[in-house]
C-alpha cells in the first residue's frame, strides 16, 4: 500500500503552470497521449530549430494532477533539449516507474516522485513524453 502523499501543493502549484505553454496553432510538430488506466489525455505540440532542439512548447491537457504536473515540469525543461535526450529520459521514467533505475534527470521532476508508489497514476506521468514522441517522429518523417 502506498504511504506517501501524492497530491502536495507543489503538485497542485504545477498544473496552473500549464498556462505559461499555450498550444497554438503555430507549433508544427504535434502529438497526443492518452492514459489507458485513468483516462487522462494531452496534445502536445513542438517547434524545433534547424538542428532539431526544441525551441517551444505547447500543451492542452485533462489531465488528473499528476498528468498536469508531469506536463508542466516537461514543458518547464523541454526547451533547447535534443530529440535523443528526450527520448533517453522517457525510457528512464518508463523504467523508473516500473521500478527499474534512479530518478529520471529531468529538471523538476523529483515534484512527482510519489507518483511511482501509484500504479494508477504511471499512464499519467507519461503523457507528455508519449506525446513528445509522437510530435518528434514527424520530424523524422519530414522530405
Amino acid at each position: 500500500m502506498a504511504t506517501t502523499i501524492l497530491y502536495t501543493p507543489e503538485v497542485l502549484g504545477l498544473a496552473i503552470e500549464l498556462a505559461r505553454y499555450p498550444l497554438t496553432q503555430d507549433l508544427p510538430l504535434r502529438g497526443e497521449a492518452r492514459s489507458t488506466s485513468c483516462g487522462s489525455t494531452i496534445a502536445l505540440g513542438l517547434a524545433t530549430a534547424a538542428d532539431g532542439t526544441v525551441e517551444r512548447v505547447g500543451i492542452r491537457s485533462q489531465a488528473c494532477a499528476i498528468g498536469q504536473a508531469s506536463a508542466a515540469i516537461f514543458a518547464a525543461g523541454v526547451v533547447g533539449a535534443q530529440p535523443a535526450r528526450i527520448a533517453q529520459t522517457r525510457a528512464r521514467v518508463a523504467a523508473w516507474l516500473a521500478g527499474d533505475g534512479a530518478l529520471p534527470d529531468w529538471p523538476g521532476f523529483a515534484t512527482i516522485a510519489a507518483a511511482r508508489d501509484y500504479p494508477a497514476r504511471h499512464g499519467a506521468v507519461m503523457l507528455p513524453w508519449n506525446a513528445a514522441a509522437q510530435a518528434l517522429a514527424q520530424s523524422d518523417d519530414a522530405p
